[in-house]
């Protein structure tokens, strides 16, 4: 087995970092001051990832830091700079989220790996192989995916995967949550979840509680300790610990347990693989939510995975976290090196560095053998000495100085000819310049880089522009735009809502593709005119068939389908497939906050939708963006916004999976202060969607909506009756409450 799976660790400060290396992580994922998915983390300052990357490289680990969020329009002109200083001092990869951020990494930085994060929510081979064509080299993909899922994936496209196998779990789809947004103004997808997930919610099916009061979108934390063999057998290329919001103490402690079991199956095999009881209950004791579970890799759902009764964590050994400081939480061992210094009046002064022999666990893990790297310098020439010559003490006292340098010098010996004289200062500079050409040398060796020492043909391009604020004048131009009176298009869920649209005057009708299937024939006899296909919002490998079976009614469909609403990557590769050229609308779910997001869509159709985390100013300014690239653009104004999309089923939570025959009570969650939470149940892909307590509309907004300037106003309709679509469509809203989302506030 040439090629070792990755033990990746997280690090949420310096001391973190130092723990996780220290435990024998072989690399670590961190964020910086901006752009990361834990912007509540303590995160690094410039200088700390700079001298972390220093460190790392010197002991042949790896960093690789999270970009993982959504841009908006301002952000994206101080990117480059933010990352130009780790992409010189060698950042060994960027971990990305937004799809327009990818695309202009790969421009500025071409040699910077590029791995997508697990917010992109990648759900099959499909997405992985399209986002591997444009450039990535590592997926992580969604966390829901069984083991069996991502052996495919791994199989059939090659790219490295990167796996989590420890921490914490959303109940959502990551990359597919709104409910912190939509309920307190705290994007997950910008780093700031305030996790409503967390807090207690009673489950219902119409008016009867058929789940006590308890926690049920609380995942347990997981636990994978006892699945290493099966895991590293499937292909996974990096193992990752979840948990750059916890302690340093969590991330040694936890990255030492799993550095142990790594290394022992390596050593032994499968079938000597045992796991001591002992190292089980540290890691319970390690910030753990009550219990542990092994996440989605051999279940696809169920109760057992929920922390019903609370999602706190428990309280943790002292004893045990006392140990992990004293073991792992200090500044990496520095190496030995041997110093040979020779001095001769009239001749340069020469020093040579090698590793002095000795075995260190650490240099063994990097796969370094230091005994073998040696570098020679030379320095200014030597005087004779007038007065006072120097002694090889004097000498040895400035050379075994070693600083902030990652070694300390063992042994130095001293060849000393004549009466000389060298200047400290001519010493010192010696020094430092052969400690650091030593150091570059084992970094080398090592596999990785420094591009300081490398002319970059890339570091003078030039950054994207800075958006201007939107004035007054500019404002007067969103109105003007919206002169025209925009396209109406309705998504419909049902054959009722699809009768009720048929009966208005709507430019085009986007069917649920489940619904396309099942009422077929009636579908072809009611609709005339343009008709897309909305594709599910999560595809997975069991919905191969599924989509045989879509492509079969394509066929018989002719003319009457004209293209795809995607909801996710999936559904973009599905679509990118037909011979037939079908028009591809990016749904709010495959999320566009700027400009450089809208050019990669450009290369897949003419028309993107508007997500619901923009404000009307930040919508307005991509418009105008889309209208300079030529596109059109979609503006929701009414519907119900999904807040997340699971795995996880609250029916099979509460004991009421699979539903009895003809079954057709609404299932929904109550919070604590009774505000009910509709839920959609999809047996045929087997996820749910939890929506907003009530619906979204900008019906007492028309004025705002039309600043915004969308060519094509759309009504998404998911529960509504036959009567409720006509009166909506009609302006006459049937329902007493009502939300216009972020139209004003927008998101942080």
């Amino acid at each position: 087995m040439d090629k070792k799976v990755e033990l990746l660790a997280p690090a949420g400060n310096y001391e973190a970092f130092m723990g996780a290396i220290n435990a024998g992580a072989d690399a670590v994922y961190l964020g910086g001051e901006k752009f990361g998915a834990r912007a509540y983390a303590d995160n690094f300052t410039t200088q700390e990832i700079c001298r972390a990357l220093h460190t790392a490289h010197f002991m042949g680990r790896k960093i690789y830091l999270t970009v993982n969020t959504l841009f908006k329009e301002q952000e994206v002109s101080v990117l480059y700079d933010y990352l130009l200083p780790f992409y010189e001092a060698g950042l060994d990869g960027v971990i990305v989220q937004d799809l327009g951020v990818f695309r202009l990494l790969q421009q500025w930085f071409p040699e910077l790996l590029l791995h997508v994060s697990t917010q992109m929510t990648v759900t099959g081979a499909g997405g992985a192989a399209l986002l591997q064509e444009l450039g990535a080299v590592r997926i992580v993909p969604a966390r829901e995916l069984s083991l069996s899922e991502v052996r495919t994936i791994k199989e059939e496209t090659g790219t490295e995967v990167e796996c989590f196998i420890h921490g914490a779990m959303c109940y959502c789809y990551s990359g597919q949550c709104l409910f912190s947004s939509m309920l307190g103004g705290r994007s997950g997808n910008r780093g700031r979840c305030a996790q409503p997930c967390r807090l207690p919610y009673q489950i219902y099916a119409d008016e009867e509680r058929v789940c006590k009061e308890g926690y049920p979108l609380s995942l347990k934390d997981m636990c994978t300790l006892e699945y290493i063999p099966q895991l590293i057998q499937a292909g996974i290329d990096s193992f990752k610990i979840e948990g750059r919001m916890k302690k340093p103490e969590y991330a040694a402690g936890v990255t030492a347990i799993y550095r142990k079991y790594i290394d022992l199956y390596y050593r032994s095999g499968a079938g000597e693989y045992r796991v001591e009881p002992g190292d089980m209950d540290k890691l319970r004791g390690l910030y753990i939510r009550s219990e542990i579970q092994t996440g989605y890799y051999e279940r696809h759902n169920g109760k057992e995975m929920i922390t019903l009764s609370k999602p706190g964590y428990v309280g943790n050994d002292e004893s045990v976290l006392a140990q992990i400081r004293t073991d792992y939480l200090h500044e990496p061992d520095k190496q030995p090196v041997r110093l040979t210094v020779e001095v001769k009046a009239g001749a340069p002064v020469r020093v040579v560095v090698s590793g002095d022999g000795q075995s260190q666990t650490q240099m063994e893990m990097a796969g370094v053998e230091q005994a073998r790297v040696q570098i020679e310098m030379t320095g200014g020439v030597a005087e004779s000495a007038k007065k006072a010559p120097l002694c090889a003490d004097d000498i040895r006292k400035q050379m075994v100085k070693t600083g902030n340098t990652c070694v300390k010098v063992s042994a130095c010996e001293i060849h000393l000819e004549g009466n000389v004289f060298v200047p400290v200062r001519a010493l010192n500079q010696l020094r430092r310049d052969a400690m650091e050409a030593y150091e570059r040398e084992i970094i080398l060796q090592n596999g990785l880089c420094d591009r300081r020492t490398v002319k970059d043909r890339d570091r003078n391009r030039e950054p994207v522009a800075e958006s201007k604020t939107v004035d007054k004048k500019t404002a007067d131009r969103f109105t003007t735009f919206a002169a025209g009176i925009p396209a109406i298009d309705c998504l419909v869920t049902t054959f009722d809502q699809l009768r009720a649209v048929c009966g208005h005057d709507c430019r085009r009708i986007l069917i649920e593709s489940d619904l396309f299937l099942h009422d077929w024939e009636q579908i072809r006899e009611q609709t005339e005119g343009e008709c897309y296909l909305a594709l599910p919002p999560v595809l997975r490998r069991r919905d191969r068939d599924y989509l045989q079976r879509l492509t079969r009614r394509l066929d018989d469909a002719g003319n009457l389908i004209r293209g795809f609403l995607v909801r996710n990557l999936e559904g973009l590769s599905y679509a990118a497939s037909f011979d037939r050229d079908y028009a591809v609308i990016p749904d709010t779910s495959l999320y566009c906050f700027h400009k450089e997001t809208l050019k990669f869509w450009k290369d897949y159709g003419e028309e993107y939708t508007i997500p619901y985390e923009l404000n009307a100013g930040e919508a307005s300014r991509l418009v105008l963006s889309a209208k300079e690239l030529g596109m059109r653009t979609t503006l929701v104004v009414y519907g119900r916004i999904p807040m997340m999309i699971t795995a996880n089923c609250l029916r099979k939570t509460a004991g009421i999976c699979p539903p009895q025959k003809e079954e057709r009570r609404r299932i929904y969650l109550k919070d604590r202060y009774q505000t009910a939470f509709p839920a959609a149940v999809n047996c045929e892909h087997c996820y749910n969607i939890i929506y907003n307590s009530v619906p979204y509309s900008l019906h007492t907004n028309i004025k705002e909506a039309k600043r915004v300037g969308a060519d094509v106003w759309r009504y998404d309709f998911t529960m509504e009756s036959f009567a409720e679509c006509q009166q909506i469509l009609a302006g006459k809203f049937p329902f007493a409450g009502y939300t216009t989302g972020h139209l004003k506030r927008g998101v942080e």
